[in-house]
This record gives structure tokens, sequence and C-alpha cells, in this order.
């Protein structure tokens, strides 16, 4: 079975940085895509940011773009990283990990494979 772990979060003050991790299974591989996604407390998941399995290309939500980064681990093609920079307390939100094959779907129903999450909270 396909399997997404997400890792990194924790507590950070406002203005602070954090880098989450995501590994996925040896199944997501190669032309799948990899995003993440965020829900605050009494919301449904948003799209934050997402690399496409077809071309590698990197897309951004408006909210992340310009503080937040992804990366791909070239050696460990599996493991996906998320660096926030500057965040503010709308930050605090589980943050999910989630691949579906091609193109990156920032529509969160139409991603198969999810990891549980991890909890980053920020403080004032």
């Amino acid at each position: 079975q396909a399997q997404l772990v997400e890792s990194g979060g924790g507590l950070v003050q406002a203005g602070g940085s954090l880098r989450l991790s995501c590994t996925a299974s040896a199944r997501i591989v190669g032309n799948y895509a990899i995003a993440w996604f965020r829900r605050a407390p009494g919301k449904d998941r948003e799209f934050v940011a997402g690399v496409s399995g077809n071309n590698n290309a990197t897309s951004y939500a408006d909210s992340a773009n310009g503080r937040f980064t992804l990366s791909r681990d070239n050696t460990h093609y599996k493991n996906m990283y998320l660096r926030m920079n500057s965040l503010t307390r709308e930050g605090t939100c589980v943050y999910y990990c989630a691949a579906d094959r091609y193109a990156v779907k920032p529509d969160h129903s139409q991603n198969t494979h999810w990891g549980p999450g991890t909890q980053v909270t920020v403080a004032s």
C-alpha cells in the first residue's frame, strides 16, 4: 500500500520558520505529483504547494508564494520538503502531504494518497 508520512511540525513563534518533510513509500515515485495541504481548526483542507510528477514544476497557493519553498531530495527521491518562512498565526494548521499521478491537484478530493498529517502551531 502506498504510504506518505509527514514530520517536522511543532511550535514556532510568529515570524519564525519550519521545515516539514514528507516521505513517500516506494510505490509513490516516478510520475506521482506530491502536494502539501493544510487544515485549520473548523475549516476544510486547502492547497499550499505541490510539485508535478510530469516535469517537477512547482506551484504555490497565493498564501504561500514568496514565503514557502518546496524541495526534493535528489538522492532519496521519495523525500520532499516544505520550508515555511515568516509564519503567521494563520499557519496554525495540520499539514498533510498528498500524492496522485501526474499533475498537481489543488482540489484535495482529487488526491488519492494521504499522510496522517503533522501539527504546526504558530504562537504570537
